[in-house]
């Protein structure tokens, strides 16, 4: 490419990049909630491609009947692990997790560990939301024991919890992203091992390592 066609491509590439610019900075600026961002997000994307010329208004009516097929799949889960949510509350699971952690050993290398293998299998079958909400209360005060800051175990617990959207039976993200790119759920899950293994390298030193989790918030005055 020239110079000039370069120069050419950037510019015209610069109202899509400002879309993490406007949502992003909606967000941090109290102007929108994260949820009415991704609505702002659509309606953003829908002017852009007018704009682009890339869509017309006959496409629409296909559009949204693709979007209702792939966020009926992504409710449906939701709503499973919803239920999923509601079964482990009402049994008092979580307490029993929590009660037979600690029973298991008291050395704080095992017990992190554990707690990371229990929130990566819960992942899997449960929606994030409730799970914070449900493994929160249970899982902070034994790592705030063990000496672990409050925002190093938000990050594990999320870290945790995130994997779940991209595995299998549930994975969310990955069923989507399967539904968007036509490829079968079996092919992707191949190709994507390798990175699980570093995921879970990295998931590894954000719980052993608090420098890798806390030396930001440090740097800006965040945390102690």
């Amino acid at each position: 490419m020239t110079l000039q066609e370069c120069a050419k491509v950037t510019l015209d590439a610069i109202p899509s990049m400002s879309l993490i610019v406007v949502v992003i900075g909606g967000i941090l600026g109290g102007i929108f909630t994260a949820t009415e961002a991704s609505a702002i997000a659509v309606v953003y994307s829908l002017v852009l491609s007018f704009c682009y010329r890339s869509l017309k208004i006959s496409d629409l009516p296909n559009i949204f009947l693709n979007t209702a097929k792939m966020a009926s799949i992504v409710i449906f889960m939701l709503g499973t692990s919803s239920i999923m949510s509601w079964v482990m509350a009402f049994t008092q699971i979580p307490g029993m997790i929590a009660d037979g952690l600690l029973s298991l050993t008291d050395n704080p290398i095992i017990i992190l560990l554990i707690i990371n293998l229990v929130l990566l299998f819960i992942g899997t079958f449960m929606d994030p939301t409730p799970a914070v909400l449900i493994f929160t209360p249970i899982f902070l005060p034994i790592c705030m024991n063990l000496g672990m800051d409050p925002v190093q175990f938000g990050i594990l617990l999320v870290f945790n919890l995130s994997l779940g959207t991209i595995t299998p039976p549930v994975g969310p993200i990955l069923f989507t992203g399967c539904r968007v790119s036509g490829i079968s759920i079996d092919s992707v899950v191949k190709t994507l091992l390798p990175f699980f293994l570093v995921i879970f390298m990295v998931l590894m030193m954000v719980t052993y390592i608090p420098a890798v989790s806390m030396a930001i918030p440090q740097m800006m005055g965040l945390v102690n």
